[in-house]
């Protein structure tokens, strides 16, 4: 027998001799390839017509996107009833938050059930949903202006500040934490401005400059996808050409709502490589930090747009928020996850809801948290997957959602300590509707609410105490 046959032979009783010690999987558990393609946009009546070159074209996308009711009523004409759109007219008059959905987001909406939809949910207010803002709300929630030593330029921690380029963005999402700033100024707020000169980012250059610690800036705003090729240039360069600096990341919510900018704008990707490959000549990092909140946000164009990312070396991570009845489930999340991970998007961060003006309907428990971390964590590999955190009330910054000094599920009050940022004790707050009828009667009383607010404040110092006493007990005995 020639050796060709006793090699063939070999394979093949290796391959019938395999132990399989797991059963086969359910071919469900792969989901997550399953991408939306074709011309899935048509179903919208506004965009029957429209071709496959049109609706990538992201200057199409941008002229098209939906600013107001009106524009919405003629996009969908009747394939919603009436009544629909007078509780979103109702819903774009009390949102902190300007409106603008890109007709590629408004064609994965599930215009069936657009109450319930999770896409929805995220970026048209309804007036018929909405609930009273938490009375700990605050303009500023996470105090980002009170660490600003120069206009549009956090520090906060101590190697990592936080630079707000401009004010807007290609999609406005109602729960942004920065409706403070970002967007035009609606019925409900007054923004501050923050748009996008090249005057107040010499500001910015020069204090990072002096600040030899500054080692980590994240390009925010607003969103670095409405940036010019050449701002982005400009600012990449500026940073990379800093000593002190030797990581950028840009933030953007782009390729979540509009990846067709990837695809079709060239000029911007080329600006955007050539900064990732100038820091790597550097030894420097550049990264792009994005934002997928769902699974149904992630199509075949999306699949398309991460991959010409990561074939010219991209990296990309994803920062997602955990909102009430959008991706509060564990298997959602999970998919989010997944799909992520199959798209080369690494799940970065998952965050609690802020305590954000006029969308308290989309925020949920820290328990709810808590759960989803457990049951997310091992689906997949660790660089693969999130770490869920508070970002804390008050500038303590963000916190791994399990690390709370002291959390009652009744009264709905976690308490965070957060030596490296700021020596004091930050809270965060579970939604009212979600709590107790007991906690829900108290929380409509001041005098009640400062007395929560003490007690969980004397537990969580009490619990430090004890960690300590216990520690010095462990130093003694050893």
């Amino acid at each position: 027998m020639e050796q060709s046959e006793l090699t063939a032979i070999g394979k093949k009783d290796a391959k019938s001799d395999l132990i399989h010690l797991k059963p086969p999987v359910d071919p469900s558990t792969q989901a997550y390839k399953q991408l939306l393609d074709g011309p899935f946009w048509h179903k919208i009546p506004a965009y029957r017509d429209v071709s496959e070159e049109q609706f990538l074209d992201h200057q199409w996308q941008a002229r098209n996107s939906i600013t107001k009711p009106a524009k919405l009523l003629a996009a969908l004409q009747a394939i919603v009833p009436q009544d629909f759109y007078q509780d979103v007219a109702e819903g774009f008059r009390h949102s902190p938050m300007s409106v603008r959905v890109s007709p590629y987001l408004l064609s994965l909406i599930n215009w069936e059930n657009p109450y319930n939809d999770p896409l929805r949910l995220q970026f048209i207010p309804i007036g018929s949903r909405l609930l009273p803002d938490h009375p700990k709300l605050k303009f500023d929630s996470l105090a980002e202006q009170a660490d600003a030593p120069v206009p549009g330029l956090t520090h906060r921690y101590k190697d990592k500040a936080l630079f707000l380029v401009l004010d807007t963005c290609p999609v406005y999402c109602r729960f942004c934490t920065r409706s403070y700033a970002v967007g035009i100024n609606t019925d409900a707020i007054e923004k501050i401005s923050l748009k996008a000169r090249e005057e107040r980012w010499d500001t910015v250059f020069r204090y990072i400059s002096e600040r030899p610690e500054l080692e980590d800036i994240v390009v925010s705003g607003g969103d670095t996808y409405q940036l010019k090729a050449r701002q982005i240039e400009l600012i990449g360069q500026s940073l990379l050409r800093l000593d002190n600096i030797r990581r950028i990341r840009f933030a953007t919510k782009g390729p979540a709502v509009m990846p067709q900018k990837i695809l079709s704008d060239t000029e911007w990707l080329d600006a955007l490589t050539s900064v990732v490959e100038l820091g790597r000549k550097l030894h420097k990092e550049v990264a792009l930090h994005t934002h997928f909140n769902h699974p149904s946000e992630i199509t075949a164009i999306t699949k398309r747009a991460m991959d010409a990312l990561f074939e010219r070396g991209i990296t990309v991570r994803n920062q997602s928020v955990l909102q009430r009845k959008v991706n509060d489930h564990i298997e959602t999340m999970q998919l989010l996850v997944k799909r992520l991970g199959y798209c080369n998007v690494h799940p970065y961060y998952v965050y609690m809801h802020d305590l954000v003006k006029g969308v308290e309907d989309l925020r949920t428990t820290l328990q709810t948290g808590l759960d989803i971390e457990k049951n997310v964590r091992g689906i997949t590999a660790g660089f693969n997957t999130p770490t869920f955190v508070v970002d804390t009330l008050g500038g303590g910054g963000k916190r791994a959602i399990h690390s709370y000094d002291h959390y009652d599920c009744d009264t709905g009050i976690s308490v965070y300590t957060a030596p490296a940022v700021k020596p004091d004790y930050f809270m965060y707050f579970d939604p009212i509707d979600l709590l107790p009828a007991e906690a829900q009667e108290r929380w409509q009383h001041p005098d009640e609410q400062r007395r929560m607010v003490e007690a969980a404040l004397a537990a969580a110092k009490q619990h430090q105490a004890n960690t300590a006493r216990a520690s010095t007990v462990r130093s003694d005995s050893a």
